[in-house]
């Protein structure tokens, strides 16, 4: 029990420090990149002499209609919450899938490996093998991201992502545990099954280029305005790059309510996963984007417990239902 308390503790302190910390979406430096981008969008709102750009970038980047919303101050409370009760459950779930299926593939444990280092490979094998494993990742998290849409009961625990009415960047981690379990096991299964066959070709793992300790295409994808994605500042890279680079706008989009654009931009770091299964939608503007879930009440999620416990509740009434109607169907068969 002490083992466990001393754990949480340090585990708490990490979270508490998580500005400080490069692996962590809201470090100092990614939101200093995305204040940037952020006033390069704003002077050029000014230059054009928008009439609904404010007179300063603080009124710009702080605005009433964002800060003055409880959905706002929900996200840095459910932040806490979250991150000190719920994902504490799941602390170590990615690399214990990784390294079960490491084991699967190879028979030995990860774990004695004498090194995960470069070694001798040529830098040509360590590129490849950076691109291939987040490739492999990113497509994985694509496909969770699908299905959280697409199959219903998984949809009422990723409900609580798109509930946000309003967004800055601790709006990112309103998400419910399950949603962080499925893709904690998805894809720490997917990044085994990469590590294993690269061991079994190579008879190493090679390690990842990286930057502060981050992987160097999870660095550039921080610190590229990352922190836009969820915010009220609407950026879309022009033409043909929007789907090749993730823009702040591709993710509004996603979470927009609007009807034509249900289902829509579910990648993650490669949009190009979008244009190829067809769920790829990218407007001139954001007059039609407004963020939350069609159809659901302010009430409904409003509380840190109800953002944990409602999905629960939905759930089980879809699964009574589909019970009462198979056990209907089976009746009136035979």
């Amino acid at each position: 029990m002490q083992e466990f308390f001393a754990t949480y503790l340090a585990y708490a302190k990490h979270v508490l420090m998580a500005v400080f910390d490069p692996s962590q979406r809201i470090f100092y430096l990614y939101l200093a990149t995305s204040i940037l981008v952020a006033f390069g969008v704003y002077s050029v709102h000014r230059a054009r002499k928008s009439a609904e750009t404010p007179d300063s970038f603080v009124a710009f980047l702080f605005p009433k209609s964002v800060w003055g919303h409880p959905s706002a101050w929900l996200d840095v409370r459910y932040f806490f919450f979250h991150k000190l009760i719920g994902h504490f459950l799941m602390f170590g779930l990615l690399a214990g899938a990784a390294a079960m299926v490491f084991r699967l593939m190879t028979g030995v444990s990860i774990t004695s490996l004498p090194t995960t280092a470069q070694g001798g490979l040529s830098w040509v094998i360590v590129i490849a093998y950076m691109f291939v494993s987040t490739l492999v990742s990113d497509f994985i998290g694509w496909g969770v991201h699908y299905l959280q849409h697409k199959v219903p009961i998984l949809w009422e625990f990723h409900k609580v992502h798109h509930s946000a009415e309003v967004m800055h960047p601790l709006s990112n981690y309103r998400e419910h545990p399950i949603d962080n379990l499925l893709y904690q096991l998805c894809i720490g299964l997917g990044y085994g099954a990469v590590t294993g066959g690269a061991y079994l070709v190579l008879d190493v793992v090679p390690s990842l280029p990286s930057i502060l300790g981050v992987p160097v295409l999870m660095f550039l994808f921080n610190i590229l305005a990352y922190n836009l994605r969820h915010s009220h500042i609407w950026l879309r890279w022009p033409g043909v790059w929007s789907k090749v680079f993730p823009s702040p706008a591709h993710h509004h989009v996603h979470h927009s309510c609007h009807p034509a654009h249900f289902d829509k931009n579910f990648a993650f770091l490669f949009p190009i996963w979008d244009v190829i299964f067809g769920t790829y939608i990218m407007p001139d503007d954001n007059r039609d984007v407004k963020f939350g879930v069609a159809g659901m009440k302010s009430m409904e999620m409003d509380s840190c417990w109800k953002l944990y416990s409602v999905p629960f509740v939905k759930a089980a009434r879809r699964l009574r239902k589909k019970k009462t109607q198979t056990k209907v169907k089976t009746t009136g068969l035979t």
